[in-house]
């Protein structure tokens, strides 16, 4: 008798050849549009109007340059884990988030290994507005007791990842809806008592994470977790940067990727950083440099550069395509890359 042949479960939860060739087709179009914004026009001569002439021959090997470039960037990342924090402005209008949807999507079929953790601060605040519950910050941390944790559990877990759930699987992708409650994927302690109820994660359960992503799903991660002692019966609000920072750390990512409302880390000046070490943040921090809701992202960015992720970089969320494209290695979006 023949023998059947056996195929494990990661073998089957990767995109077929021809699915993954039409994202990496759909990718190298969006790469070549992109390019194509940036190029400055031809005549029909293939001469640029003023002193500086330029040939559509030489312009076409610097496309084949972009090309090649972008594919072999893409293809160090097949298989290798990505986790990307999902926030702000890449969160706000219904055409950002189509866009968001459709770049992560495009991304798993590629065969990448997407985690996503989502916030949604603003909508906490706007919910907490509307009940009349005051709420305020310390460093960049929303202080929290129980009426502001259930709050924060019902946008987050609720409208919000169920949302982003549904937005992604519409764009071609297959994902799942988690918090930190499900399974036990977020155990934390008390980051600071001043805080209340704000959580630090301790405890990943990566073998979940691993599991859902062997079978071909995207793990989308709202921040609400439990407590780490068998006797807290806490739910524990998460900074999103602090939770995608751990889970990237504890499932060994490639690549984390911190969408945020700004360029990056900006100067005195406010000219962006490209890059930041661990002594240049700490001092950064004290001399106010960076400040507020930037602190627990410069401080998570540092921490997994530190502890294994392959790299850690704070991107502009307000740039269409940011996440994709500084994977495929497009300076634009170069935003704000630590180092230990």
């Amino acid at each position: 008798t023949t023998q059947a042949k056996q195929t494990t479960s990661k073998e089957k939860s990767h995109p077929t050849m021809l699915v993954r060739a039409i994202a990496l087709v759909s990718i190298l179009a969006l790469v070549e549009a992109f390019s194509f914004i940036s190029r400055p026009k031809l005549s029909r001569t293939g001469v640029k109007p003023g002193p500086q002439v330029t040939t559509v021959a030489s312009s076409s090997v610097d496309e084949g340059e972009i090309l090649v470039s972008a594919l072999g960037n893409l293809r160090d990342l097949a298989y290798e884990t990505v986790v990307i924090k999902y926030g702000g402005h890449a969160m706000g209008s219904e055409d950002a988030r189509a866009s968001f949807a459709k770049d992560v999507a495009l991304l798993q079929a590629a065969s990448i290994r997407v985690v996503i953790v989502h916030g949604g601060g603003p909508m906490i605040a706007d919910l907490l507005k509307k009940l009349e519950i005051p709420t305020e910050f310390v460093n960049g941390m929303r202080v929290t007791d129980e009426a502001v944790v259930e709050v924060a559990e019902m946008v987050l877990c609720g409208k919000l990842n169920k949302r982003t759930v549904h937005e992604i699987n519409l764009a071609g992708g297959s994902a799942i809806g988690l918090s930190g409650k499900d399974d036990g994927l977020m155990k934390c302690s008390v980051m600071d008592p001043k805080l209340g109820l704000v959580g630090e994660p301790v405890a990943i359960n990566t073998d979940l994470l691993n599991e859902l992503l062997d079978m071909g799903l995207m793990p989308v991660i709202a921040p609400i977790g439990v407590g780490l002692e068998d006797g807290d019966s806490n739910t524990y609000n998460v900074n999103a940067d602090v939770a995608a920072s751990v889970v990237a750390k504890q499932l060994g990512a490639a690549r984390l990727l911190l969408l945020t409302d700004i360029a990056g880390v900006l100067d005195k000046n406010k000219e962006l950083l490209p890059s930041l070490t661990s002594a240049e943040v700490k001092g950064l921090i004290e001399d106010e440099t960076i400040s507020a809701g930037m602190i627990p992202k410069a401080n998570m960015a540092v921490d997994a550069a530190e502890n294994g992720v392959g790299k850690a970089v704070i991107l502009d969320g307000r740039i269409p395509h940011a996440a994709l494209l500084n994977l495929l290695g497009k300076d634009q979006t170069a935003g704000t890359t630590f180092s230990a």
